[in-house]
């Protein structure tokens, strides 16, 4: 089954963006943190700073959907 994020480079961009869209942040000033992968799950979990704050966004990789928003 093909996937919708395949690579890190198109997960970075949808979390960003769902950060924007959940708490108002601007995407410049959103900073990526760390990224993972699960193998097992498909699924990608990105950790992101913002206005003093972090938080993961875990997606599902072959529907390319956000799953969780998780202020950390």
């Amino acid at each position: 089954m093909k996937r919708r994020l395949p690579t890190e480079k198109e997960a970075i961009p949808v979390a960003i963006s769902a950060i924007v869209q959940k708490y108002g942040a601007k995407a410049e000033e959103v900073k990526m943190l760390e990224t993972k992968y699960d193998v097992d799950g498909g699924d990608w979990y990105v950790a992101l700073g913002f206005n003093e704050k972090k938080a993961i966004v875990k997606m599902d990789s072959v529907q390319g959907t956000i799953t969780e928003i998780k202020e950390i």
